[in-house]
Order: structure tokens, then C-alpha cells, then sequence
């Protein structure tokens, strides 16, 4: 019942900060159309935004990875499932087990602690951004945020399909009804 509550908590959590990047993007990108156009009405009086194309691509970046872990979340990433369809029920969920497991072992080494790594090192070097003038590793912080959702909803949905897996059915007598109740 606990971690119930606390994955509601991560998941508003996630889910309020994406809004947040995606309201900043939008604006973001409302702005810079508005100032490039009145520029070219007014071309003395009024400058197009110099800072408004880089905050777009770092909320785009922020955007993607972030929604990559509520897509996860939702079970509505991308994916090809015509020929994992056709599998049995037992293959079908070894084949959802496997899967889950790379994304996993991936989020937790490549974008989490790589991420970590990414960020302090970048932060340690001082890289700051052209035009925000913010430092770099902040801009880097989606990477291990994302890394950290992701791997906690593969843990998840990797113990749902294993528990699916030990009572799914036995045999083809078996596997026939239990494929007539999914369809």
C-alpha cells in the first residue's frame, strides 16, 4: 500500500514536471515567432530573441526524455507487436520479461548512472550555455531523471509480467482459453 502511494507521488511528480517543460516550450516558441515577426514590422525598435532557440531544444530535450518515462509508465511507448501477437501467451510475456529487462539494465547504466556521471562532470568543468548563460549540466539533469523513471517502471512492469507468467496456463488445451479470454 506504500508503494502505491509513493509511485503516485513519483508519477505526479513526473508528470508535473513535464507539463511544466511543455508550458515553458510553448511559450518559449510563441515568443520567438511573436519577436521575429514584430522585428520585421519594426525592424529598429525591436530585436528577435537570441536565447529563445536554445531554450527550445533544451525543453524539447527535456520533453522527450521525460515523456519517454510517462509513455513507459502508460504502456504506450512505440512498439511493433504484430509479430509478438502471434506468439503464445507464455512466449508473449518472456518476450515482454526480456524486453523490460534491456530497458532496464540500460536506464540503470547508460542514462541513470552514466547520467550522474555526465552531469557532475559537466558541472565540475564549468560548461555553461551560449546564449542562457545557465550551466550545462543542468541542461544534462533530464538524462539521469529519466534513467531513474524509467528504471523504476521496468522494475515494476518486469515483476507484473513475472508474476503474469508463473500463473499463466500450461499446455495448448490451456493456452486456447486463455487466449479466447484475451481476445
Amino acid at each position: 500500500m506504500m508503494l502505491l502511494g509513493i509511485k503516485k507521488t513519483l508519477n505526479f511528480c513526473l508528470e508535473t514536471l513535464l507539463t511544466v517543460v511543455m508550458t515553458v516550450l510553448v511559450l518559449d516558441v510563441v515568443w520567438q515567432v511573436f519577436t521575429r515577426q514584430m522585428s520585421k514590422l519594426f525592424p529598429t525598435f525591436i530585436q528577435p530573441s537570441d536565447w529563445t532557440e536554445e531554450l527550445a531544444t533544451f525543453s524539447m530535450m527535456w520533453v522527450g526524455m521525460l515523456g519517454a518515462s510517462v509513455a513507459l509508465n502508460r504502456g504506450s511507448h512505440l512498439g511493433i507487436d504484430f509479430v509478438v501477437s502471434k506468439f503464445s501467451l507464455r512466449t508473449r510475456l518472456m518476450t515482454e520479461i526480456f524486453t523490460f529487462l534491456c530497458i532496464g539494465l540500460f536506464s540503470l547504466f547508460g542514462m541513470f548512472l552514466g547520467g550522474m556521471y555526465l552531469v557532475g562532470r559537466t558541472l565540475e568543468l564549468g560548461q555553461m550555455t551560449p546564449a542562457l548563460k545557465i550551466p550545462m549540466g543542468y541542461v544534462y539533469l533530464a538524462v539521469p531523471i529519466s534513467g531513474f523513471f524509467l528504471v523504476f517502471y521496468s522494475i515494476e512492469l518486469l515483476a507484473e509480467r513475472v508474476r503474469s507468467l508463473r500463473s499463466a496456463p500450461r499446455g495448448v488445451k490451456a493456452e486456447a482459453q486463455a487466449r479466447a479470454t484475451l481476445d
